[in-house]
Parts: structure tokens; sequence; C-alpha cells
């Protein structure tokens, strides 16, 4: 028998039950998953074989031989190489593990002699609502989701716990819908209401949005810095109060992504759907000297993907960034047309963090704000569509400069192009601040100038298409027109002044000159000289650009250009207020000043530009027409009125203008200086094609996200649901749903939810909340069982109800509301509680952790400022996420350091101090402990809680009356510190740490 590679086959450690049709899904996709793709996957396809695909299976491998033979298991190479004695032949060789168990074979000889049905991976299957099942307790279902879970435990021989006592109940479903403890309302409220109107209670509490919110940041990785090394501060809270607001507006979820993803492309889009796509600007920026701004802009369209696909689709795509997805059928090039979706956006690795929306301070100044923004884009399309048509349908006489010169080293030369026209073209080492000097006789027969055009073009604009050349920006543009009578004066005036040197010594005696000194603060308008032409408007080629292009006609910070990259040729016309004469034998001198540099690294002047000049009477009547003259003055008008609203400036998406989009290419090896074949949007070939749409490709791939033809979504987003509610997904890996992550502990559950979120409960979060928390399955006692702690330790089959420790947000709040403390402002910039001292103290950074005062020190978690590479102490040591990445799920450790936080973290002991102030009133010691633990678990101490605390309590007074300074940072007398002794202990309570 001739040899193929088939490394791989291990043998397997769990068996399957033989059934009457075998699965391939089910029962064969995992064999190959856990113990062939390694050899044989989408990595690596040993012998010209993987088993990802199922045309590689049916199709002859290396050596000849076609591995499956459908309904031929004696023909199959697959079988005979896992039957075999041979141990050159035998799969898996035995160096690699030992020969698979006859049940295994017995699986693969079944499922060949089946004909071989391949079946797609369950998860890339569009849910279809299960069939409802048969019980044999049909009266303990209270929602539809019941009957799947009590179906389960019928067949695994197990029943439901009993219901939960009301105030356990109570206690759970408050946590878990608004991240707080209940209050002594909320207990009273018990006795009187229904579970049904308690539940709508909370729904429409304000907390609700926030206790959400904090879920999905950890998803859309925000902080209130730009991490890396500088980590400098990053304004973009205006997005985390859009996801309060949107969870308690019960936004469909539909929305919400869509939103998120493409709310700036929808038709009429408001300022609240463009602060929404602030979800893919919490990308971290890399503002350290000497790094490559593409290379960190493409780190963040990277990361944008795989946000992306682990947000709303649960699987590993970014997986496939490299080479071919290991197990499930995702191929390398791909990612790269799901990339395209999602490069073509204005953000580059740039410090200041632009494009930035201006986000009213006041909400109630959204509706004004927006009406401004709307006719402000409006305008500027029309004037840059305007300038574009003109410029294309005006005769342009290119300029043909004869000499060229340049400030410092760069040197200029003159080279003409394929297409005839003269460029000038910088060569050498090109500094910063350089001034560019061109003189160019006027073309012959031009006696006049309306118009000088510039346009500046890649040196490869082939290349730059998809491999972005390093930009330029146009600080400063001048234009002289030189006579023989004025030709001394101007060009003794003009000529580029030879670079400075500073003295960057460290000391006397170690002198050391360096030449491009930085840019002068303040830089004047040079004076004028004779023939000077005055501009009157500078017509970029942008809508809404960085830089406004009439910047160049000033020395104003700004200027024309792109940066720091480029990847199409950019064109810039300037119009004098009225026509220029050009005398006989005249020439024209363009000054261009360079003063931007690309950060840390590279000086973004002009590598290639060429000029023309129009004689056109057009351009002058255009720039003094009535209509001109009228939208310049009510752009102006309309700018200072937006610039009189108080705004917090907050990066967004932002679509390139369409003549400036990048092309997308697949990186060969993941290499992103390798480009190989350029590629266009499109989703994975497993999930078919995007509909045909004339709407803009990342809002079609939106739209597609939440159709009923994606079929990961809805499920994606019920099982994170129940992971927050029950402590485990139903698919516990909520970060893959590919075949290598866990199979989903009760698949027909999942479905249910998914199918029934998207239609009848019309993507409503709180409608799907409502119904879990009221079922019977969420309304069971937590308490377990030996047998059930055997059977079914983690709780997977859901045979009681869940009890999980708080998360990181809510131990604090807890404490806070607990001690009657906790603020109910909502929303505005974060805020800095009590942390320890030196936490922020880094290398390279002055920026200084600044203790809050009054209320906004005890604002609830989720508007605590989030430093990436500090992130606050307390939260990470009860497991919140650095927020570097997207974070599907947060793993739940117990460690002496979580002991350490609530007895000793300032916030706990003046939580501590403030509820034993808050108990005062009550009168003796039992009644202030009866009161307290009430407060903090909402039941009352049992006779031995009350003689432990008391012990306590009489332990702290002894100490504290010895030594009455120590009674000082706990109340002040002896009595308050040792009370403050026991409310630290409540607080510390495994009862109150959990839900």
């Amino acid at each position: 028998m001739k040899r193929f590679l088939f490394t791989g086959l291990l043998a397997l450690g769990f068996t399957h039950a033989r059934a009457a049709t075998v699965d391939f899904a089910r029962d064969i996709k995992p064999i190959f998953n856990k113990h062939c793709n390694a050899c044989h996957g989408g990595v690596k396809h040993s012998g010209d074989l993987s088993l990802v695909y199922h045309n590689k299976v049916l199709e002859p491998a290396k050596s000849g031989e076609v591995p499956v033979v459908p309904g031929k298991p004696e023909k199959s190479a697959i079988i005979a190489r896992v039957t075999t004695s041979d141990t050159d032949e035998i799969m898996p060789p035995p160096k690699h593990g030992k020969p698979l168990p006859e049940k295994e074979v017995a699986l693969l000889r079944e499922w060949i002699a089946q004909g071989a049905p391949w079946d797609e991976h369950w998860a890339f299957m569009p849910p279809k609502e299960p069939a409802k099942p048969t019980l044999k307790d049909a009266k303990w279902p209270k929602q539809s989701l019941d009957a799947f879970v009590l179906a389960k435990l019928e067949k695994e021989g197990l029943k439901p716990s009993p219901e939960a006592e009301g105030r356990q109940w109570l206690r759970r479903v408050t946590f878990d819908l608004t991240g707080l403890p209940p209050t002594p309302e909320d207990l009273q409220a018990l006795e009187v209401m229904p579970y049904e109107m308690i539940v709508d209670r909370l729904l429409k509490s304000p907390a609700f949005g926030e206790r959400w919110a904090s879920v999905w940041l950890d998803l859309a990785r925000y902080a209130d810095s730009q991490g890396y090394e500088a980590d400098k501060p990053r304004i973009i809270w205006p997005y985390r109060d859009w996801l309060v607001r949107a969870f308690n507006a019960d936004m469909p979820f539909d929305q919400f992504t869509i939103k998120q993803l493409a709310g700036d492309l929808l038709p009429k889009a408001t300022l609240d759907d463009r602060i929404a796509t602030a979800f893919h600007r919490n990308t971290p920026t890399n503002s350290e000297g000497g790094t490559d701004d593409e290379e960190f802009r493409v780190v963040a369209v990277v990361d944008r993907i795989a946000t992306t696909w682990r947000t709303f689709q649960g699987v590993t795509f970014n997986c496939v960034q490299c080479h071919s997805h290991p197990y499930d059928p995702f191929e390398h090039g791909e990612f790269y047309n799901y990339m395209a979706f999602f490069n073509t956006q204005k953000d580059w690795d740039l410090p200041e963090d632009e494009p930035k929306l201006r986000v009213p301070l006041k909400e109630a100044e959204f509706a004004k704000a927006q009406q401004l923004d709307s006719r402000l884009l409006a305008l500027r399309s029309a004037k840059v569509a305007e300038m574009e048509k003109r410029s294309s349908e005006s005769k342009w006489a290119a300029l043909e400069p004869c000499c060229v010169q340049s400030s410092g080293q760069t040197k200029l030369t003159t080279k003409k192009a394929a297409d005839g026209v003269m460029d000038v073209v910088a060569e050498g080492t090109v500094s910063h601040y350089s001034v560019f000097t061109i003189d160019a006789p006027v073309p012959q027969g031009v006696k006049k100038l309306t118009a000088l055009k510039m346009d500046a073009l890649p040196l490869d604009p082939a290349k730059a298409q998809s491999s972005a050349e390093l930009g330029f920006v146009v600080s400063l543009l001048r234009a002289i027109v030189v006579t023989p009578e004025t030709e001394k004066a101007v060009y003794a005036a003009t000529n580029a002044p030879p670079e400075k040197e500073v003295d960057v010594a460290v000391d006397a005696s170690a002198k050391k000159k360096v030449s491009s000194p930085p840019a002068p603060k303040g830089v004047p308008n040079p004076p004028a000289q004779p023939g000077e032409i005055t501009f009157t408007y500078a017509l970029g080629d942008e809508a809404d650009p960085v830089f406004d292009a009439q910047t160049t006609l000033n020395a104003d910070k700004g200027g024309w250009g792109a940066n720091p990259r480029m990847t199409h040729a950019r064109r810039l016309v300037l119009i004098p207020s009225k026509p220029i004469d050009l005398p006989p034998g005249a020439k024209l001198r363009i000054l261009m000043r360079h003063d931007e540099g690309g950060f840390g690294y590279a000086p973004l002047v002009t590598n290639r530009s060429r000029f023309a000049i129009s004689d056109s009477d057009e351009w002058t009547s255009y720039a003094t027409s009535k209509a001109f003259v009228a939208r310049e003055t009510e752009l102006a008008k309309l700018e200072k009125d937006r610039a009189g609203i108080a705004n917090a400036l907050m990066p967004v998406l932002q679509e390139q203008d369409r003549h400036l989009r990048r092309d997308t290419a697949v990186f060969m090896r993941g290499n992103w200086l390798d480009k190989g074949e350029r590629v266009t949007p499109a989703i994975p070939a497993v999930f078919g094609r995007l509909p045909v749409s004339k709407e803009p490709p990342r809002l079609a791939l939106a739209k597609w996200m939440v159709s009923s033809k994606n079929p990961l979504t809805a499920r994606v987003a019920v099982n994170r649901v129940w992971e927050q509610l029950f402590g485990l997904g139903i698919v516990e890996t909520l970060e893959d749903f590919g075949s290598s992550g866990q199979a989903p502990s009760n698949q027909a559950l999942l479905d249910h939810l998914a199918v029934r979120f998207q239609s009848e409960l019309g993507w409503s979060m709180k409608k799907l909340l409502r119904e879990i928390v009221l079922s019977a399955t969420y309304r069971q006692s937590a308490k377990t069982t030996p047998e059930l702690r055997e059977r079914d330790p983690r709780n997977r089959l859901l045979a009681r109800g869940p009890r999980t420790r708080l998360t990181a947000e809510m131990v604090r709040d807890n404490a806070l509301a607990v001690a009657g403390v906790l603020s109910p402002k909502m929303f505005g910039p974060p805020v800095m509680p009590v942390q320890p001292d030196g936490i922020w103290r880094a290398a390279r950074s002055g920026a200084k952790w600044k203790n809050a005062e009054g209320e906004d020190a005890h604002r609830r978690s989720i508007y605590t400022y989030w430093r990436r590479s500090s992130p606050y102490p307390s939260s990470l040591t009860f497991d919140a996420p650095d927020r570097l990445l997207c974070a599907a799920r947060r793993s739940t450790t117990n460690t002496p350091l979580q002991a350490l936080v609530t007895l000793n973290d300032p916030v706990f002991i003046e939580a501590a101090v403030a509820l034993a102030k808050r108990v005062e009133p009550c009168g003796d010691l039992e009644k202030k402990i009866t009161q307290a633990f009430e407060l903090a678990t909402g039941t009352n101490p049992s006779s031995a809680d009350l003689r432990d605390l008391s012990a306590l309590h009489a332990a702290a007074l002894t100490e504290y009356k010895a030594d009455s300074k120590l009674a000082q940072p706990l109340g002040g007398t002896a009595e308050q510190a040792a009370m403050a002794i026991v409310a630290n202990a409540i607080l510390n309570l495994d009862t109150v740490l959990t839900k």
C-alpha cells in the first residue's frame, strides 16, 4: 500500500454512544478536530489531505489513495490506515499515540457506510425552533424554556430543586438585573408584590443600564486611556454613556449591533448613531516614538475583526490572519475579505485619535448639535463635489519647473512622468520643517491666473493603494509672480535658507549638532513680497478633513495633506479674489512649508507633486458668486454656532471619502509588509454571500449579522445573557462556538432561546431577561445535594439555581450601597475614587491619580477611570480584565488577595465605617448588628451569628478603649470603631459577596 501522510489520529479520551445514524458534527468532527487536524487541518495539509473541507476528504491524497469513498469503507484509505497492524502504515503512527479504540473505528466505518454525510458544524447552521419535548412533570415549567431544561433532567434521571425562598430569589434577581443589592423597600415589596411586578420594576430602574453596560465594556475593550507604553488619556466616555442609555431604553439588539458596527453609515445618522461606532475606536493607540503608524493602524484593524467575531459571532476568526483555520472552514484569504469591511476608515495610529466627534456635554443640546453637524457636512460635501467637477472640466496649463530647491538636506529634482507632466520629487534625507521653493515659467499663451492647482501623488500609485506611502502636510503655501524687474528682490527674500543646527549636548564636553530644530511656536506669516498672490480660498478634496485646507493660506496650525500616510493622489485648488495678471516673461515662485512630522520618526513632506494654473474666469467668478459667498457665510455662522456648544471630543469611526479609500490585500503568512492579491469585502463562504445591496459594505455586513441567515449572532447573545445569570454559558466557551469549543450542554434550549429572541421577543434584552428570571429554572434553590455534587458539580444540567460570586464592580458597589453612601449620579467623565498611592507611578508618564471628593468618590464602578496600564487595583483583584483586548468572559478565581482587598482597601474600610454609622440610631448592640446584617444579606442573623459578632465587638471595644488613637480612622470613639469592625466583618461574609 502506498504511503501518504496521515498523522494525528490519536486515541480518544472519550467514547460516543452508537447511534442508528452517525451524525458527522456530533460523532466524527470531534475525532478529526482533536486527533487529526494538527497535521490534516486548515494549517497543515500533510499528504495534501485536509479533514476540514469536504472536497479534500473525497479527493485522492498525495499517495493517490482516496481517504473516504462514500458507502465503501473497505475502499476508504482512512479505514485501512486505522485498522492495519503494519507499524509503517498504521494511523496514528506509534510515536504519536496508541491505535484507535475499536468503538471509534466502528464509528468511522459506519459513517462511511452510511454515505459519509457531511454536515457543517451545528453553530454554522441557522437555529430552528426545536420540537416541544414530552415531559413527565408537565406542571413544573413556568416559561417555555423550562420544558427544555426539564426534558434534559428527566433524561438524566434527575429532578429540579425546590423553589428558592423569596428573599434568596429577590437578592439574586436584583443583582442580576441592576448589579445592586435589594433595598429595605424592595424586601417590604416582596411581601405584597407578585414576582412579575418586582421584575418589571427592576427592569425600569436606571441601574439596569449601568449593570448591563458593564458587561459590554469588557467586550468593547473600553478604557479611558490609549494603551501601550505612554498610555495617554482618551476621552471616550460618551460611548459608555450611550451604552447605559441604550440598555435602559431596551434598544433592540439588532439595532444595537448595527449602530456599533456601522452607525455612521446609516441614512440620516444621528449623533447617537455616530457615538455608537466608538465601539471600534477603543483600540489602543501606540504613541511611542519610532513606531510605524501604518503598522499599528493595521494592528487596530485586525483587532476590530477579532473583536467583531468574538463579540457577535463567538468564533476565533483571528486564527485565520496567518493561515486557514485549524478546525473550522475559514480559509486564509477570507480573513482579508472580511478585513476589507474595516480597512477604509479615516483613523490612523496617531496620538490625537482623529477623527473625533464633538459630543455636547449636555444631552439637551444633542438635537441642536446634530442639526448643525448635518448641515455643515452637507455644505462641505457639496463644496468638494463642485470643486472636483470644476477641476476635472477646467483646462489646466501644467507648470514645468525650471529650478527647485529645499531647505536642509532634502534634495529636490524634477522628473517627467509617463503622462508627460513634470513632477517635483524629493530625494535624499528629507528633513522636518522643510521649505520647498519651486520656480516655473508661466506657460506660453497664459496671460492671467484664476486658480492654482497642486496635485500630490504617491511615488508608486499602484502599490500605495494597498501599501500606503509616507504622507505629507503642506502647512503654508505661497505663490509669487516674479518679473524681470522684481526677480532680484524676490529671490533674495525667498531663497530657501540653510537649515539651522541646534546643540543637543548633555554637557559641554560632549558637543553634538543635530539638524531639524523644533518648529518655533506661533510662526508668523512671512512678509509679503512684490507680486505675491493673495489667495482667498483653498479648496481641498475632503468634505470633513482633520485639518481644513484653508489653513494652508496662513501660519495657523494645520495644513492640507495626508497624515501620516497616503494611498491616492490628492488635490488642492487655490483661488484668488480676482484674476492675477501674468506679464510676458513672468515666472511663478511657489513656496511650500512643511511643519508637521509623523509622530516621533518621519517628516511629512510632499515627495512627489505637480502644479498647474488656469486662466478661466469661471474660477474667480465661482469664488465671488452670490451662491458661493452665501455658502461660505453660512458655513462660518454654523461653525460659530457649533463652537458655542460645550463638547467632549471623542474618537469615532468615519469612512474615507470614496476616491481616497484604501485597497485591501492578503497578508502572506500574516505579514503586513508582504502583500498578495487584492480582495474585496465578503463573508466566509460557509455562510453564503451577502445580499446584493447599494449600501456601503460595512453597513450591509452589520445588517447581515442580525439577519435570519446569520446562524451565530442570536445564539451568542442569549448564551452571554445565560452566562451572566447562571455563571456558566449553555456553551461554556463564550468566545468559541466553533468545532473546537465546548459543545452546548443543551442545544435545544439554546436554539429555542435564540429563535425566540429574534422572533417573538423582537431582539428585546429586557423581555429575554424577564422570561429567564421568572422561569422555574432560575427560581430553583441554589442548595445542592451529595448526588448533584457528584453527578453535576458545575450545574451544567441546571438541576439547581445559580449561586455565583459578585462581579468586581458589584463587590465594590454592593459595599457602598449597603453602607448607604453609593451615589445615584449617572453619566459624564470618569471619576477617580480612592486607590492606594503609587499605582500610577510609571516611566515616561506624568499622569497622576487625584482622589475624587464628595459624591464622585462613591459613584458606581462603571464610572471609575480605567487606565489600561494600571487598571483600578481592586477590580483587577476580582478578575476584571485590563481591556487591552476584547474579553468575552471573565475567569472567577478565589485568592487570599481578594479577602485582603475587602478587609483593608480604603473604599471597603470607608464603607464599613459608614455602615456602622447608618445603624447607630438603632440603639442597643444587638439591634445594630441585626440591622447591619439584614442590610447586607437581606436576612436576619442566626443566634450563632449574633453571638460571634457580639464577641468580635467586645474584643474590638476593649482594644480601642486601651488606645483611643486607633479609633480615630474608624469613626472617632471606641464604640464607633468597634462597630465599624463588626460592619467590616459583615461585609466580608460569603453570603454578602455572592448572589
